[in-house]
């Protein structure tokens, strides 16, 4: 009784991987083995499965939020009597740190461009709105770098009104994770795409709501669809693990690397290493600021060690 009523009350419809699986229906297979390999991470094993059985079923979800969007922009355009230049769809992708985001922001943008349509797809990264280093080191956020207070808010949130106003171009900082610092005078041109994927450890977040009522915008208030990407703490962090071990031995050997001084490191003092950079701050930005946004989203990915997805929840309408 207290299962199915939880079942009840639950904002979200749960599938198994099977169940989520045959909702592809006809959804065409449109990416090659070889351009799935190219599009994982480093440390991900995501193949023509999953790509199957997970990621075209959402595509196929996609293409009818998106049209259904499109629909009602041009319903409320009739209504107020104006004609606006065509409104962009933006979809975000949340979660942990090495739990698979940019695999998934990278596989839904080869997925989505590929439409009989053949839609404008752009994709950027939080990361570029992150202050500066020097401004992290001044107000004592080294430590804190991925947590909210370590994002230029305002300017994420300038860039996502230009680009849902249609301003061309809208541009966006690029950052470098070889000098784990925001590029200088560098930027990401977004020029009005039919889509814009979003992907960032905190783009669920809302924050505190205002008592006198002012409106404060968030970032997920210009998302269209949201993912979040789950797993299991013990998981996530095995992931972070094996990802540094691999870093250690390819990008940290660059002499231009801001974690150089890792890449002599044994196999012990890695692991070592890269479990006390977890639990005192990846952990803790998960467990204070991430997860707590899980269920803001529409549709939540549940991964196990294997990187496979194994669940997946959609929001109710």
């Amino acid at each position: 009784m207290e299962q199915r009523t939880e079942e009840t009350l639950s904002p979200y419809r749960t599938f198994s991987r099977a169940e989520w699986a045959a909702l592809r229906a006809d959804t065409p297979m449109t990416l090659m083995s070889e351009e799935v390999t190219r599009l994982r991470s480093l440390h991900d094993r995501l193949d023509l499965n999953e790509v199957e059985e997970i990621y075209l079923p959402l595509s196929r979800l996609l293409s009818l939020y998106v049209a259904a969007t499109q629909r009602l922009f041009r319903a409320q355009e009739r209504f107020l009597g104006t004609e606006e230049v065509k409104m962009p769809s933006i979809v975000g992708v949340a979660g942990s740190v090495a739990v698979g985001k940019s695999t998934t922001a990278r596989v839904l943008q080869a997925l989505l461009a590929r439409w009989p349509n053949m839609p404008k797809v752009d994709l950027i990264t939080t990361d570029g709105f992150l202050y500066p280093n020097a401004i992290l080191e001044r107000e004592g956020l080294m430590e804190k770098k991925g947590f909210p207070e370590s994002y230029d808010l305002p300017a994420l949130l300038r860039f996502l009104t230009d680009v849902k106003a249609g301003r061309r171009p809208a541009r966006a900082p690029v950052y470098s994770h070889l000098i784990y610092d925001v590029m200088p005078n560098q930027w990401i041109e977004i020029d009005r795409p039919d889509i814009l994927i979003v992907e960032g450890l905190n783009v669920l977040q809302t924050g505190r709501v205002p008592k006198d009522g002012k409106a404060i915008p968030f970032v997920s208030d210009f998302f269209d669809f949201s993912v979040y990407l789950d797993a299991a703490e013990d998981v996530l962090k095995s992931w972070y693990v094996h990802r540094f071990l691999t870093l250690r031995s390819t990008a940290f050997r660059d002499p231009k690397s801001y974690f150089h001084r890792y890449s002599n490191l044994s196999d012990a003092a890695a692991i070592e290493t890269a479990s006390s950079i977890w639990t005192r701050i990846n952990l803790v930005n998960l467990r204070e600021n991430i997860i707590p946004t899980r269920q803001r989203a529409d549709l939540i990915l549940k991964k196990v060690e294997t990187h496979e997805v194994e669940e997946v929840s959609l929001r109710k309408l």
